[in-house]
């Protein structure tokens, strides 16, 4: 019965480390520590765009990889297309901002 048991064990534990492994959104280039480093970056531009009172919009997307940040989505003028990527630049951690918003209507 313990051989049993241990076989089961063994089984559960390598169907449980795929589970979680296999299901990740990161690479497996990507450590734990860039991954939470990315998400601190991605909150941080975030926060800052919503706070920057040119850039009152929902419609602006934030993803981060290894410190480059994309800005997606849509704004009303070009300006707040620059004054977006400018303050996405601002923040601490950044490499590069990829900035692909667009005006609406265009």
């Amino acid at each position: 019965m313990k051989q049993l048991n241990s076989g089961f064990f063994n089984f559960l534990l390598i169907a449980l480390m795929v589970f979680f492994l296999g299901g990740t959104s990161t690479s497996m280039a990507e450590t734990a520590g860039e991954y939470i480093d990315d998400s601190v970056i991605t909150a941080k531009v975030k926060k800052d765009i919503f706070d920057e009172p040119t850039l009152k919009t929902s419609e602006i997307k934030v993803e981060t990889s290894k410190g480059v940040v994309q800005l997606s989505g849509f704004v009303s003028t070009r300006a707040e297309i620059d004054r977006a990527g400018e303050v996405a630049r601002m923040v601490e951690g950044v490499k590069s901002v990829q900035n692909d918003l667009q005006v609406k209507g265009q």
